[in-house]
């Protein structure tokens, strides 16, 4: 979704099991930005990857992890808490 955006580069990856990119720690020691979606997503992070944090800063969303992939609702809220990081 911000792949387009002026001056980012993005990667996308979850902490589910189940996750289509699952969450490596080539992802974080690549990433200066770590978006979740809850207070929760924070927490398993930290948990299994605290060593790979060092640099990059984590930020909390505080958006409910209940939409579909792309739910127009999603859209507009991702755009509106992560728009502003990108600036």
């Amino acid at each position: 979704m911000f792949a387009d955006w002026p001056g980012v580069e993005t990667a996308s990856a979850g902490l589910a099991p189940d996750a289509d990119e699952p969450l490596t720690p080539e992802h974080l020691d690549w990433a200066d930005l770590i978006f979740v979606m809850e207070p929760v997503h924070r927490r398993r992070l930290q948990t299994r990857f605290r060593r790979h944090l060092k640099t990059a800063r984590v930020i909390c969303l505080n958006i409910p992890d209940d939409y579909t992939f792309m739910q127009p609702e999603l859209v507009a809220l991702l755009k509106a808490r992560v728009g502003v990081h990108l600036k």
